[in-house]
């Protein structure tokens, strides 16, 4: 997550260790790690949001190995972690949107408990103000392992896995009317792929063209 000029790197996966708490801060400007305070519930697999200057790291896959669904606020001014209503629906490899004006969290698509063949459609938002999550039309297709961006009030879902292949699905979902939107399709298929906005383009970068764990170098741009 990157707000106020740094970078946030929070929770994840160690290899023969497995999900971790551990919450990490770059400073592009002076080229400097530093370590922060823990998040409170260890997980990997989680998807984070901004609103209103704190990041949000909502679901995920716990010590356990199963799902939780830990909502935690980090305030980055204060390197201080506060819980707050937990998500709906426990899931992980799902993805986060939120939408410039809306301070409201979206929280779409996912697995169950690491599981690519158990993927759902649930869309939920959380609201801050209220600390309450409310169903929202789910994602006409279903999949996990997805990336997210938001650009013209529209969240913007790419890529993603189920039934034993990728997608190069892209479909947008519109908040204020709840509604749903196809587009034309990624050109390469890929789930565990991240997308990132600049200017009126997102680009969607990297990915594994195959279910399971493969990889790409593939960087390709969309245009609404």
């Amino acid at each position: 997550a990157a707000i106020d000029g740094k970078i946030y790197i929070i929770g994840g996966y160690i290899s023969g260790v497995g999900p971790v708490d551990t919450v990490y801060e770059y400073d592009p400007s002076a080229d400097r790690w530093s370590t922060k305070q823990n998040m409170p519930t260890a997980r990997g697999a989680l998807a984070l949001g901004i609103i209103d200057g704190k990041i949000y790291a909502v679901g995920g896959v716990g010590a356990n190995g199963k799902n939780t669904n830990a909502n935690e606020g980090y305030d980055p001014a204060q390197d201080r972690w506060r819980k707050h209503a937990p998500m709906s629906t426990p899931r992980d490899h799902h993805a986060i949107g939120v939408v410039v004006g809306i301070s409201k969290l979206y929280a779409i698509a996912g697995r169950i408990n690491g599981n690519h063949d158990r993927s759902i459609g649930d869309n939920e938002e959380y609201d801050p103000a209220s600390e309450r999550w409310r169903a929202r039309a789910p994602i006409p297709t279903v999949r996990s392992g997805i990336a997210a961006a938001t650009l013209g009030g529209k969240v913007f879902v790419f890529g993603g896995e189920y039934g034993r292949r990728t997608h190069n699905n892209v479909e947008s979902y519109d908040p204020e009317k709840n509604q749903w939107q196809r587009w034309s399709p990624m050109p390469t298929a890929r789930h565990g792929l991240g997308a990132a906005v600049i200017g009126n383009s997102i680009y969607v970068i990297s990915g594994g063209p195959q279910p399971g764990a493969t990889f790409s170098s593939v960087n390709e741009m969309f245009s609404p």
